[in-house]
């Protein structure tokens, strides 16, 4: 057993002994289907945090042949596969965590020697005598990482050491490299270094004599993996991504069924998780949750920010103040609950080469910022928790505009409540003139965006519900009182070029009323319309 090579099972271990672990077993049913085949090659990129390490682990404990892992395994879906004990702990195993050698590289130069080095070093113990000698190197016990020896020589090739394992002893490998696309996160200007660790790659994963040695190639990282023009840098890989997860996309995060057992079992509100922590619809339809917010959330008895604060909004910052045209559009409008479409295809699948908005909002989509939604082909915030941290960075990019209206909104809330016509009408016009260069303003459409906005902080009392079908036709948005709040439910229908009350004889008319006959309390009616003429907003308010 060692650090890289046969690294055993205690790293799942570790994660079965946690207080909550979901099992997600049975995605080896998938990887033992495509063994020594043409779809050996797979790459998962999910957010972080989203069980991409603990999903490594599981693979590396099933195949590693140093260790026992019947047991491990016995109480999990996998257990009751058929071909559960064909591969358990048959295959050396090579499991690698980039950030480890980046962390003891010392410079981005040094990254793919060390890697090298180390494994080889595990290889040559393992199978003395089996390495060439200019790519082997002199004994050394193993022990923390300064065990890295610096003898091995330049001619050294991990490619071929492996090779040569399998001519002389027949032994094939499961090859793991977690957080594979760390070399382009952390280095995303060192075109040298990339380039070699590339090189690296396509040498264990693509070159002919890997199809001879490697069982098994599995890859996680936040990117897919790297393209150069319009084809992938490895393009024999399947790739499981946020854009295209296919069939293995219950496997990266909790599914919300997942996610409503562990609320029931805890005794916690699912509805308001689902509101904080819901909204990654992936091209299958299903509903992906964040692990790393659902499990602390039980473990303290609260929701809350807890994927977002493992790390800065910084940036998130950075990328959407990028002056690519239509961006703050877009952030504006999804901040306002809106969608945006998009085409992802031009991706390099980088953190630099950025041509467009579109390219910017679909490394969001990939590092979990936003949401895609296939069929439309369209995007949007997912849900509170990361609302919250674009609010953040709106606020630290100093978009000053946007975050008046949302600081307002209070009042402006309070005044609806109130009754106050010309309050009401006033602050939307306020909202407006403000957001008028982010915000196109020519229909209905635009002009519930500026709504949106204008009541931003509702959404602490209120469920807000957009085009929600009601008695003989659709109500444009329906403000619902969440469980907590005494707070009157209300309808607002918008008019553009009309009049405000236009509006509420719709609403009268066509029985939008009859959505909330559930709802016990009054219910308050607004009617708002922009005059394109006069260039004024004019509202009317009731009680019913």
């Amino acid at each position: 057993m060692g650090i890289f090579l046969n690294p055993g099972n205690e790293g799942f271990q570790s994660a079965l002994n946690s207080q909550i672990y979901i099992d997600k077993t049975q995605m080896l049913e998938y990887t033992n289907s495509v063994l020594d085949s043409e779809q050996r090659y797979i790459c998962v990129s999910r957010p972080r945090r989203f069980g991409k390490s603990i999903t490594a682990e599981m693979l590396a404990a099933y195949y590693d042949k140093s260790c026992d892992s019947e047991a491990l395994f016995q109480n999990y879906k996998i257990a009751s596969s058929r071909h559960f004990h064909d591969h358990l702990n048959k295959y050396d195993v090579i499991h690698i965590d980039i950030n480890t050698f980046r962390n003891v590289a010392g410079s981005p130069a040094n990254i793919v020697q060390k890697i090298q080095q180390a494994v080889m070093e595990e290889l040559n113990e393992c199978y003395p005598g089996c390495i060439p000698k200019e790519h082997s190197m002199a004994h050394a016990p193993m022990g923390q990482m300064d065990f890295i020896r610096e003898d091995i020589t330049s001619q050294a090739s991990l490619q071929s050491a492996l090779a040569n394992i399998h001519k002389v002893k027949g032994s094939k490998f499961v090859i793991i490299i977690d957080e594979w696309d760390a070399v382009f996160r952390e280095y995303k200007d060192d075109k040298k270094a990339q380039t070699e660790y590339i090189d690296l790659l396509r040498g264990l994963f693509k070159d002919a004599p890997s199809k001879k040695f490697l069982k098994l190639a599995y890859m996680t990282g936040i990117l897919p993996i790297k393209k150069y023009g319009t084809e992938s840098a490895l393009n024999n890989f399947d790739e499981f991504t946020m854009l295209q997860p296919d069939v293995l996309a219950e496997y990266a995060g909790f599914t919300e069924t997942e996610v409503l057992g562990l609320y029931e079992t805890y005794d916690m509100d699912f509805e308001l998780a689902k509101e904080w922590y819901d909204g990654y619809t992936l091209e299958t339809g299903l509903h992906i949750y964040n692990p790393k917010s659902v499990v602390d959330s039980i473990r303290r008895k609260r929701v809350g920010n807890y994927w977002t604060s493992t790390e800065t909004y910084e940036s998130l910052k950075n990328y959407i103040c990028m002056n690519f045209d239509g961006l703050k559009d877009s952030i504006s409008n999804m901040l306002a609950g809106a969608s945006c479409r998009i085409n992802p295809a031009k991706f390099q699948n980088d953190i630099t080469s950025f041509k467009s908005r579109d390219d910017i909002l679909t490394l969001l989509i990939h590092l979990g910022y936003l949401t895609y939604e296939a069929a439309s082909q369209t995007v949007h915030i997912p849900n509170e928790e990361v609302k919250n941290e674009f609010i953040n960075a709106v606020e630290g990019a100093d978009w000053k505009p946007l975050t008046d209206a949302i600081h307002a909104s209070d009042q402006l809330l309070e005044a609806a409540w109130q009754g106050d016509e010309k309050a009401v009408a006033d602050g939307v016009a306020a909202v407006h003139m403000a957001n008028t260069s982010l915000l196109n303003y020519n229909d209905e459409n635009s002009l519930s965006c500026i709504i949106a906005l204008a009541f931003y902080n509702a959404v602490k009392d209120y469920t807000l519900i957009r085009e929600m079908p009601s008695g003989k036709g659709f109500a444009d948005i329906i403000f619902l009182p969440k469980r907590h709040s005494d707070k009157p439910a209300m309808i607002v229908e918008l008019k553009w070029n009309k009049s405000a009350r236009g509006a509420i004889r719709q609403i009268k008319e066509k029985e939008y009323i009859q959505a909330l006959e559930h709802y016990g309390g009054k219910i308050l009616i607004v009617g708002i319309n922009y005059s394109k003429k006069t260039k004024k907003h004019s509202c009317k308010i009731e009680w019913v």
